[in-house]
């Protein structure tokens, strides 16, 4: 089977089944090579239904999950985005054909410079990539229009919401144990939100917050 068939079928028989049927979204998860950004031994895995591992405490999300966020927040070209957690930068990547420009945060310094690395050499040049612990609240003289957050919080709280732009939009999963659910927080004004429950899911917690009672963004 060719690399473009893989991810075609892809598409069509694992995000587009599980809800992700944004036609421009789904494009651009077609056309960021994939196995660019999977280490070397699981590149054979490269377009499976799994959560394939990055090192010790990271995983890229799996296809479907990533289609299903991308369908949720709906980004428009003009729009601004920053990403909790860059992990391998395939997402990053994907989210940089879909905005005018992606922030992305990363604890593991060489999980970002791999990223990096992989960016620059499909010519991305609208990401910013930042090395810090957004576990520990991440602040910026900056203002976004969507939030993807990649891993789990047991919840979210909304110290730094002010970040966000009126009609922007926050992808998180939040929960622990085997209770998570994805969910889609809008801001729908200045003063009022909207949140909406997407689907059940289980994936790994985000760093630093194993033992913690929020993230705080």
């Amino acid at each position: 089977m060719s690399i473009a068939q893989a991810r075609k079928n892809t598409i069509d028989q694992q995000i587009r089944p599980w809800g992700g049927l944004n036609y421009i979204a789904n494009n651009a998860l077609r056309e960021i090579p994939r196995e660019a950004f999977v280490p070397d031994k699981y590149e054979n895995l490269a377009f499976a239904d799994i959560e394939i591992p990055l090192g010790k405490n990271a995983k890229m999300l799996s296809p479907k999950v990533e289609g299903r966020l991308l369908d949720a927040l709906n980004i428009k070209k003009n729009e601004a985005v920053l990403e909790v957690g860059t992990g391998s930068g395939y997402l990053t990547a994907v989210l940089s054909k879909l905005c005018q420009s992606v922030t992305s945060i990363e604890i593991n310094e060489e999980l970002s410079n791999k990223a990096k690395d992989r960016l620059e050499s499909l010519g991305i040049n609208n990401v910013n990539l930042e090395v810090g612990d957004a576990s520990k609240g991440w602040n910026s003289d900056d203002f976004f229009d969507v939030v993807v957050v990649g891993s789990a919080v047991p919840k979210i709280t909304g110290r730094y919401f002010h970040l966000l732009n009126v009609g922007g939009r926050i992808f998180v999963i939040e929960g622990s144990g085997s209770a998570m659910s994805a969910k889609l927080i809008t801001r729908k004004s200045e003063h009022k939100w909207e949140t909406k429950s997407l689907f059940e899911t289980q994936i790994d917690t985000m760093q630093g917050l194993e033992t913690s009672a929020s993230f705080e963004f």
